[in-house]
């Protein structure tokens, strides 16, 4: 099973230097019965991208919760066995929930499958969505135009062993 972690820069250089991705129960997201419902779709390509979306989000906004964390958002996608990622209870009344799941271990980053991240022309875009996200979640349809715009932005794919130069 395909699971997306949702992380920030400083999150993924913690990461790489404990060489793991903890402590457990470790957020992520994933190919639920519920993120299939909402999703309409049968397509496991389109479902893992629309779970690694919601991975995405996530990133903003643990962004917009760490002022000092640089606005890129940062999703690493692994692999782990059936049954491993529990989904979040709720799921079916929460569309926030969709898709989320929990991982009872910390998960090695050597066995990452990628990580995923904002190209440099996003960062303008993911930072007015950072300070745009509160009132986007409140109702203020002009904000939730603005996080739109970052969701735009496709995130690249990094090898695992590519980490270090992110990080520079």
């Amino acid at each position: 099973m395909r699971v997306y972690v949702p992380l920030t820069l400083p999150g993924l250089a913690e990461a790489h230097q404990a060489g793991e991705l903890g402590p457990a129960p470790l957020r992520a997201y994933a190919v639920t019965p519920g993120l299939r419902e909402w999703y309409v779709s049968d397509d496991i390509e389109e479902l893992e991208y629309a779970a690694l979306g919601r991975a995405a989000a996530a990133s903003l906004r643990m962004i917009a919760e760490d002022a000092a964390a640089p606005r890129t958002r940062v999703v690493v996608a692994l692999d782990v066995a059936d049954g491993t990622a529990t989904p979040a209870p709720g799921e079916d009344e929460d569309e926030a929930a969709l898709g989320r799941v929990a991982l009872a271990d910390a998960v090695r980053l050597a066995v990452a499958a990628a990580v995923h991240v904002d190209a440099d022309d996003a960062r303008e875009d993911v930072a007015a969505a950072a300070r745009a996200l509160a009132a986007a979640d409140g109702g203020d349809g002009g904000a939730r135009s603005v996080v739109d715009g970052a969701e735009d932005h496709e995130l690249l794919w990094f090898g695992v062993q590519e980490i270090p130069g992110l990080l520079k």
